[in-house]
């Protein structure tokens, strides 16, 4: 800014007269609509029962920040797409984020800085982790007004490059890069977060993912003893293990089977049929599906497989499933295990639009509370979005989208003695979604 004018270089004059910028607007913040995720929060109660989790060793006469003040503030911040540590200080004094942490705008102490929330990361050890996954599923448990009938999970790895000398980075020659693999789970109707798990960069094996399903269901079916659950994934999951223990405790699943020469050669007659097909002029691409019982030398059983053959202008190609679900082939393909395809962009949501790509600490812990206030984040976006009426936009709108026309909303906070104003402007494209919103949130239960 040029000393003492006011004008930021560059700005062009306007029918002649000069444009004088200064940031002397006094209380005002960028990111009013903020409060709308921070009354979310105040009914989910999700910073409250991830602090529960965490022992406090500080002395409590000398503690001006809860933990689940700094949970909450984190988090918010995530949401409002502030995902560094750093951003803390840039924003302790903001008037929105004071208020929704809990504190008056202007009269009320600052929140905590970059320091306060990086010993807040590496606080918790493994034992106080394990509860607060627990905790993140009973979230999930208590989001539905009534126990479903059936829940169907999806699950699913995603690259999670690192740069630095992280616990738990590994090279993957698949991504070509060192990176972790965390695992994420959704419930596929809703896309409501069940567990993100930060993992080595590296294919699951057979055990680890017996024993992530053993825990995520186990506490799922503490609270849901009679529900019908569904496992979908790819064929990274599709391990002897993890078959067996479904089958053990009458969970379904349905994963990708990678082919071999054996289901090849088993499916030939199809393929043969499809390719004669196409050429009789019964298509461009011709599918058909049959079924099988196969057992691979690693199960000790055979199990149904499904295939999808096709044949195109690019040849045949073979798709494989295994399941110990009822339906016909063509169904439980096309209708039940394609579309787990929507949990890529519930892992996008997650990783892109909230940047849970950040895990930058040394500590694997630390990295792994991470991922779970990025979930909290998640929570509070994904909350708002189904506030919204059905037919509406925002129904359907992708969390970057409700980010950038509802939460960075300017407005000048005033602090009066019986109450606080935010004056909104009056150009606010969104005033009727804003307000809609804003009055679904004020209906939420306590």
């Amino acid at each position: 800014m040029a000393e003492g004018t006011g004008i930021l270089p560059g700005l062009p004059a306007v029918a002649g007269k000069p444009v004088h910028v200064g940031f002397d607007g006094g209380l005002m913040t960028s990111d009013a609509g903020i409060l709308l995720l921070a009354g979310i929060e105040q009914r989910l109660g999700i910073a409250e029962r991830l602090a529960d989790c965490i022992e406090d060793p500080r002395a409590p006469e000398r503690v001006r920040h809860t933990l689940a003040e700094m949970i909450r503030y984190r988090a918010l911040l995530i949401a409002a797409g502030y995902p560094d540590g750093n951003d803390c200080d840039a924003l302790k004094a903001d008037p929105a984020f004071k208020m929704a942490v809990g504190r008056l705008p202007e009269s009320g102490a600052d929140l905590c800085s970059q320091p306060t929330i990086s010993r807040l990361e590496n606080l918790p050890g493994p034992t106080a982790l394990k509860r607060m996954m627990a905790a993140m599923v009973e979230v999930f448990c208590d989001s539905f007004k009534q126990v479903p009938r059936r829940i169907v999970l999806d699950i699913d790895d995603t690259e999670d490059r690192v740069h630095g000398g992280q616990q738990l980075a590994l090279f993957n020659a698949y991504y070509d890069s060192r990176c972790f693999q965390p695992i994420h789970i959704y419930e596929a109707t809703t896309g409501k977060p069940v567990a993100i798990i930060l993992r080595p960069g590296k294919t699951p094996d057979g055990a680890e993912v017996s024993l992530v399903l053993r825990h995520v269901i186990g506490h799922i079916r503490a609270r849901w003893p009679a529900v019908d659950i569904i496992v979908r994934g790819d064929s990274h999951y599709a391990r002897p293990e993890a078959m067996a223990w479904c089958e053990r405790q009458r969970v379904g699943y349905i994963f990708g089977l990678a082919g071999n020469a054996v289901l090849l050669r088993r499916v030939g007659d199809l393929a043969e049929d499809a390719a004669l097909s196409r050429l009789a002029g019964e298509g461009e691409k011709v599918r058909r599906y049959g079924e099988l019982r196969y057992a691979a030398t690693s199960w000790k059983v055979e199990r149904r497989v499904i295939a999808r053959v096709e044949a195109g202008l690019q040849g045949a190609d073979s798709r494989f499933i295994v399941t110990n679900l009822a339906g016909l082939p063509k169904a439980l393909y096309e209708k039940v295990y394609c579309a787990r395809g929507q949990a890529e962009n519930l892992i996008k949501a997650h990783k892109l639009h909230l940047a849970s790509d950040r895990t930058s600490c040394t500590k694997a812990t630390a990295n792994q509370f991470r991922l779970l206030i990025h979930t909290a984040a998640y929570w509070l976006l994904l909350t708002l979005r189904s506030l919204a009426p059905r037919t509406s936009f925002w129904r359907d709108a992708q969390f970057d989208t409700i980010r950038l026309c509802l939460i960075k909303v300017a407005g000048r906070v005033t602090e009066m003695v019986t109450r606080i104003k935010i004056a909104l402007p009056s150009a606010f494209p969104y005033q009727a979604g804003f307000a809609d919103l804003a009055a679904c949130v004020a209906k939420l239960p306590p």
